[in-house]
């Protein structure tokens, strides 16, 4: 019978031992490969700036996150459980901010100079830290819908600076329960992560006054909870 884990001890984090639920937003630059150095670093440090807007026009603080987490090209934020944080105010203030934020940095700006457009996606379940980093099944989910090609794709033919896809536990528990605008997602992608299948739902948030172009069109599949 295989060792049962009851749970990883992170010393000095000041974590507790063990699975701890967290919301999850991961953000991803796109074509951030192409880009040079110093085009890369003033992007990042804009992107970094604007995500610090919108989690404080969201209401969320330092104590209800973990420290944001670099991924050179993109940042994880955990959010801890909290009743002053639920899921809605992730798909209704934080994402609708940050995408409103990029369209008004991009703006002014041509590819030349660099455009600020990324893909982000939320989720929620436990995750484990062992004193190097966060870790765990629920991470896996989020970075592997995050990095699907086609959700890359679909960033490229859209005019919005922001593309979302949410995990299939997020649209059923909190889209499906009619706490978010339903008919602007779809479903977009299954991902195989050890055996298992997940589907992400995708929706591309328009700035205040424009109707972003998506040329691929995601209309015609079945919207189903």
């Amino acid at each position: 019978m295989p060792a049962r884990i009851t749970g990883v001890d992170a010393p000095g984090s000041g974590l507790p031992a063990g699975p701890m639920y967290r919301s999850i937003v991961a953000l991803d630059m796109e074509g951030s490969t192409e880009l040079r150095d110093l085009v890369k670093a003033e992007l990042r440090r804009a992107l970094y700036d604007f995500v610090d807007q919108a989690l404080k026009a969201a209401g969320i603080r330092e104590q209800h996150r973990e420290p944001m987490i670099d991924r050179g090209d993109g940042m994880l934020i955990l959010i801890r459980p909290d009743d002053d944080v639920p899921k809605t105010v992730l798909l209704n203030r934080l994402i609708p901010e940050l995408t409103e934020l990029l369209a008004e940095f991009n703006a002014p700006r041509d590819r030349a100079a660099g455009l600020l457009r990324v893909r982000a996606v939320v989720h929620a379940g436990e995750v484990n830290h062992d004193g190097k980093g966060f870790f765990g099944r629920a991470l896996d989910v989020a970075f592997r819908l995050l990095d699907s090609p086609r959700l890359k794709k679909l960033l490229k033919e859209t005019t919005s600076p922001l593309i979302l896809v949410v995990s299939q536990d997020i649209f059923s528990g909190t889209v499906c329960e009619g706490l978010d605008d339903r008919e602007a997602y779809q479903p977009f992608v299954s991902r195989l992560i050890a055996g298992r299948s997940y589907r992400g739902w995708v929706r591309i948030p328009a700035p205040r006054g424009h109707d972003p172009e998506n040329k691929s069109s995601l209309s015609g599949a079945v919207l189903a909870c």
